[in-house]
């Protein structure tokens, strides 16, 4: 069972491992509208941070059937990670600058690949910055790591994973944490259809006002959301909290492009 040191980390305990130059620094910049964060890294990174593309590192696009972000296979990822300069035994800290998705997926295909001692910056590069860390600007090339996956399926990985028949058979244990009004159905500015899984329950955010991840989450056994990136935020901050929930990582993009799949509106 996990603790919230286990998943997270507070920037001041970010500045003690640096201090300690023993820590793999990961900046995932991500959004939604602006899926490619390079230029953002490359204005202002935590010193030392490698940028992690999540489309093209953190996804497999070749692969088809599994939503808008399918999930990399092992050997890619292991490949990726010692790019990044991970290396066995040494801890890994992973930040973004929107929403913890970023950060999140990364947390969470890494920790599926049997990857350990990874945690998420909590509240982000903003926490950093607050607390009054320096930024580098420009590229960093680190030198080459040695991490081992162990799991070279991540849907079958380390971490629970849910298939799109598992999570029609959960009802109101299976957590939507998409806006409410995409939830409803009300719009749906991506996916074919709008609306969500049948019996499915909308979760609040678990964001607090300064970024941070709160642990008080709904009573769920597993999440989704638009394709697989935001609902890892929910299971960071449950797994925080000590409690394992699955997650089913093609979501709401691979439900409304299978044919035959029920769609419920409302709330």
């Amino acid at each position: 069972m996990s603790t919230r040191d286990d998943v997270l980390i507070t920037a001041f305990g970010l500045a003690q491992l640096i201090a300690a130059g023993d820590v793999t620094l990961l900046d995932v910049r991500w959004q939604l509208a602006k899926p490619d964060g390079r230029d953002d890294y490359l204005a202002g990174h935590i010193p030392d941070a490698v940028y992690v593309s999540l489309e093209d590192e953190l996804s497999d696009h070749t692969v088809t059937g599994r939503g808008r972000h399918p999930l990399p296979s092992g050997a890619a990822l292991q490949e990726a990670g010692r790019r990044w300069g991970v290396r066995q035994g040494v801890p890994t800290v992973i930040y973004d600058d929107w929403n913890r998705a970023g950060s999140a997926r990364a947390w969470w295909v890494l920790r599926a690949a049997g990857i350990e001692n990874v945690r998420i910056l909590d509240g982000g590069l903003a926490a950093w910055t607050t607390s009054g860390g320096p930024l580098d600007r420009g590229d960093v090339e680190p030198e080459p790591g040695d991490v081992t996956v162990t799991h070279q399926d991540l849907y079958a990985g380390a971490m629970p994973t849910l298939t799109a028949d598992e999570a029609a058979a959960l009802g109101p244990r299976l957590g939507d944490v998409r806006a409410p009004e995409r939830f409803r159905g009300d719009v749906e500015p991506i996916d074919p259809v709008a609306g969500h899984i049948p019996g499915a329950v909308n979760l609040p955010s678990v964001l607090a006002a300064d970024g941070t991840l709160r642990t008080d989450g709904a009573d769920v056994d597993a999440v989704y959301c638009g394709s697989g990136v935001t609902a890892a935020v929910a299971v960071a901050a449950l797994a925080a909290a000590g409690r394992v929930v699955a997650l089913f990582p093609g979501s709401w993009s691979q439900w409304s492009n299978e044919p035959g799949r029920a769609v419920a509106t409302g709330d």
